[in-house]
């Protein structure tokens, strides 16, 4: 008490500003460890489902936050609560499937209501078929009908899917290809030509005009692949480089041929008729003598016809040979592989490496092998280049990363800088404040000395 009431107003202040930065600095040191390391628990939930999950932490008790449309909670309960949560079907989906239909009742219900509850029950079910892909994180699948009009029967159905990737990944063509026919097989009438596939992103992954092309990319791909890791087996991987061109027909046609040889006929059935007709008249006595007086009447002559016909029906097949060919598009017209092979190397007298060309005989069995493996027909003018050529050697660029120790302990970087920039911060506050009080004090019996050395200089004079 004796140094505090010693300082004057200024020191005080100081060292009461001190005392309070230092405590201060030592409760959020305190708050900093207490607090726990938050992780990514859920992220791009919609309303319903976030409200859900935060409902389900509230009643656990767990500390979370929310970031946007994220959840975030404590990095050592994260799995746990991810396993719990799902047991508990959350997130829950939010699409609704044929349980609509549970709450049309008989009454009130119009067949228009019906189909629009029948068809909103089956995009939710091909939604949440989709959505069961690991790789397909949401979906929504829209239907177009013709509706139940009986006097339009050109109109087609259509349908669109629109996904989201898992992870940020892209839809292949391949998976685009696989919900059409999904889809497609779930809607009467409905072709996968009419299914159209976009991404998260509003790009067209598959459309009604693009199966022909998909058709013969994958053809490519495959005839490249297959050419690859026939060559890469005799000169090793990476030595070979193929690239396949493939000119495909992008029409339809239909070719019918009909023949008929007169020559070659067979009767197969035969129909005679035959038909007689015959009559008989009788002249009357009444003729124009018989009415001159004195005249004769007629003696009464008979007359009598006879007539026959006869006709013959005769049936003959004759024989008649139809031939009908339909090319679809996509039948390939012409064939092109190019193919380059690195070239060896060999020793020179000096020691030192250098290209070596290929033997002729080598390149032409390879070129056989190449040759039946994609189809190879001469008539179709499919051409085959192979040549062999040093690769050039390309330096890599920059240095590889490498794991750090710090990686290796799978420390929070982050939180340790935190921790110790405020432990600095306490540490210089405390010993500013110590070194000011120190010195307020050192001042202090330096002054109590003095006035105590001029006491008794006045009670104790000196001779």
């Amino acid at each position: 008490m004796t140094v505090w009431n010693a300082l004057d107003i200024r020191r005080r202040i100081i060292v009461g500003l001190a005392t309070v930065a230092v405590v201060a600095a030592i409760l959020g040191l305190a708050r900093i460890a207490a607090t726990p390391n938050m992780a990514l628990l859920y992220a791009n939930l919609e309303s319903g489902q976030a409200g859900e999950v935060v409902s389900a932490l509230e009643q656990r008790g767990v500390a979370y936050e929310v970031r946007g449309n994220s959840i975030f909670v404590d990095s050592s309960k994260r799995d746990e609560l991810r396993m719990t949560l799902a047991s508990e079907g959350l997130p829950s989906n939010t699409t609704h499937g044929y349980e609509l239909l549970d709450n049309l009742s008989g009454f009130g219900t119009t067949a228009q209501m019906f189909d629009a509850a029948y068809w909103r029950a089956k995009e939710g079910e091909l939604a949440r078929t989709i959505v069961s892909q690991r790789s397909i994180s949401s979906a929504r699948v829209h239907i177009a009908t013709g509706g139940t009009n009986p006097f339009r029967r050109d109109i087609k159905p259509s349908a669109s899917v629109t996904v989201t990737a898992s992870g940020g990944n892209a839809i292949t063509g391949k998976q685009a290809r696989a919900l059409k026919y999904l889809v497609a097989s779930a809607v009467t009438g409905l072709s996968p030509e009419d299914v159209s596939v976009i991404d998260s992103q509003g790009n067209l992954v598959a459309g009604p005009e693009d199966g022909a092309a998909k058709v013969v990319d994958d053809r490519t791909e495959t005839l490249r692949k297959r050419v690859q890791h026939l060559l890469e087996a005799r000169v090793g991987p990476g030595n070979a480089v193929v690239e396949v061109s493939v000119d495909t027909v992008t029409r339809s046609e239909t070719l019918r041929e009909r023949k008929i040889d007169p020559e070659s006929r067979v009767a197969i059935s035969s129909d005679k008729q035959e038909r007689t007709n015959s009559a008989s008249d009788q002249a009357s006595g009444v003729t124009v003598a018989s009415n001159v007086p004195n005249g004769k009447a007629g003696d009464g002559q008979t007359t009598s016809s006879r007539k026959s016909e006869t006709r013959e029906r005769v049936n003959y097949e004759v024989s008649e040979t139809e031939h009908k060919v339909t090319v679809p598009p996509g039948a390939i017209r012409r064939l092109t592989v190019a193919v380059l092979i690195n070239g060896t190397t060999g020793a020179e007298p000096g020691g030192k490496q250098a290209p070596v060309s290929r033997n002729q005989k080598e390149l032409d069995a390879l070129r056989e092998l190449v040759a039946s493996a994609v189809g190879y027909d001469e008539a179709r003018g499919d051409v085959i280049t192979i040549r062999a050529m040093p690769f050039e050697q390309l330096e890599p660029a920059g240095t590889a990363a490498k794991q750090s120790f710090l990686s290796a302990l799978n420390l929070d970087l982050m939180s340790i800088i935190q921790t110790l920039v405020l432990g600095a911060v306490a540490l210089i506050l405390g010993f500013s404040s110590s070194g000011r009080f120190s010195g307020s004090h050192m001042t202090s019996v330096c002054r109590l000395r003095r006035r105590t050395r001029s006491l008794n200089r006045q009670n104790n004079p000196t001779p």
